[in-house]
């Protein structure tokens, strides 16, 4: 049974208006023992219409010191771990180096959100190409990525940008990128890194989890091991979404644990 969400966002994500205090309630009342809080930061977002000052970057030095004192006000009720999702683009590789090791971060996912500077979410890189196109020049710059941002724990949402593709996956299916997505998975595992079984797929309609459970099933056959379990959830409500088809899905996969992070370390627990 997952006890464990790996990936939430707060108020301190532009996407999110959820105080931190909130979402550790709701983890509570789901009867979650741990969690950890992965607001975003994406460094070079481009502006986003509406929405004031930087995009998709915080304070760190806030963060931590924000989420250390609810730490230690929850001890006893729930476990509180320091977490980030960086947004990987291939310039920010010595950035993200000296960032993450700077602070006391537990976990750091790595997420490819934008491709040349567009977030599929807004739909512009979809305009004059087709959804398969767009989702291979995902893969082909997720992979340049890997080559040159190394400083983080478990690749986030490999198939995101399905997500909000014009059909979505109506012409998407593991077998029809075969060869791009093990080439991110060997990479991944050559890395020492895991990947994350994130259940924003449900809530986003795909009905598959991201990413979809033949990569998951793949990963393990390639001999991966590490693999956290996310929801993504932006609102209370959403806090350990479909934990229960996560369950199976690992299982069905080969897996017979799940993985969390203490201090950038992996920890196994049983399923």
């Amino acid at each position: 049974m997952i006890q464990s969400d790996c990936h939430m966002h707060t108020e301190f994500s532009t996407d999110s208006e959820a105080p931190v205090r909130t979402m550790i309630e709701a983890a509570i009342q789901k009867g979650l023992k741990e969690i950890c809080l992965t607001d975003h930061y994406d460094k070079d977002y481009p502006a986003v219409p509406d929405i004031e000052g930087t995009a998709f970057v915080f304070d760190p030095d806030e963060y931590c010191r924000t989420l250390a004192e609810l730490k230690k006000e929850y001890e006893g009720k729930i476990t509180v771990r320091r977490g980030i999702e960086i947004g990987l683009q291939p310039h920010l590789g010595s950035f993200y180096r000296d960032m993450v090791q700077k602070y006391p971060f537990d976990f750091v996912i790595g997420s490819v959100h934008l491709i040349h500077g567009m977030d599929p979410y807004y739909g512009e890189i979809f305009e004059g190409r087709t959804d398969e196109e767009v989702y291979a020049e995902t893969f082909r710059l997720t992979l340049e990525n890997l080559d040159k941002i190394d400083d983080f724990d478990v690749l986030g949402h490999i198939d995101y940008v399905v997500r909000y593709g014009k059909e979505k996956a109506a012409h998407y299916s593991y077998r029809k990128f075969a060869d791009q997505i093990d080439e991110i998975l060997r990479k991944v595992i050559d890395m020492g890194k895991g990947i994350e079984l994130n259940t924003g797929g449900f809530k986003y309609g795909l009905g598959f989890c991201n990413p979809h459970p033949d990569i998951i099933r793949r990963y393990r056959e390639l001999g991966g091991e590490i693999i956290t379990v996310g929801a993504d959830a932006h609102r209370p409500e959403h806090v350990a979404y479909d934990f229960g088809k996560a369950d199976k899905i690992l299982r069905d996969c080969g897996f017979r644990y799940y993985t969390v992070f203490e201090g950038r370390r992996p920890v196994f627990r049983n399923l």
